[in-house]
């Protein structure tokens, strides 16, 4: 004879399923992300890219996804026009995995983009293209990789004295406030 009665094993069941929905409602979207697959078919910037996904109704979407872990130079900054070519160079026009770490404020996703010659996150910061986005990521290994570049003075970490992307933004913003020409 069975311990457990119907009424019992229901409870049981709601309980455990009420638990799973719970945990992944108020978890970070990191706990439910998932990946996707598309077509690269815009490169931004050296650090965010259009895809083209198809959809499960057979439809196709362009999401619009941030690199996850690191930030490349600006337009206009030093390095930027580069940072732009190598990200176009590793994925534009190319099949790529997308690993979902949610969404920025902006409504991009955050992903680290897998390519056919590998993580191109940690390819633009191994080729001193972009930094590691310290305040979002703590990432050993792209740590490393900064490290190296930069004891090794590739890319931007030739110059003297780089300016991060988000100090650069936030001098420029400093200045549109005070109503100084650019």
């Amino acid at each position: 004879m069975n311990p457990f009665s119907v009424s019992q094993l229901s409870r049981c069941e709601v309980l455990a399923v009420s638990l799973v929905a719970f945990f992944c409602f108020f978890s970070g979207s990191s706990a439910v992300a998932g990946e996707f697959r598309g077509k690269v078919v815009g490169v931004l910037d050296g650090d965010t890219i259009d895809v083209l996904v198809g959809r499960t109704d057979g439809a196709v979407e362009r999401r619009r996804v941030r690199l996850a872990d690191i930030d490349a130079p600006e337009k206009g900054q030093p390095f930027g026009a580069r940072a732009k070519a190598a990200l176009s160079t590793l994925v534009y026009s190319q099949e790529v995995r997308v690993v979902d770490r949610g969404s920025d404020r902006y409504g991009r996703t955050l992903g680290v983009v897998m390519g056919a010659t590998g993580e191109a996150n940690e390819a633009m910061v191994r080729d001193g293209l972009a930094w590691v986005y310290r305040r979002y990521s703590s990432r050993a290994d792209l740590l490393a990789a900064e490290a190296v570049a930069r004891g090794e003075r590739r890319g931007l970490w030739a110059l003297p004295s780089p300016t991060p992307p988000w100090q650069w933004r936030h001098d420029r913003a400093g200045t549109a406030v005070l109503g100084v020409s650019q």
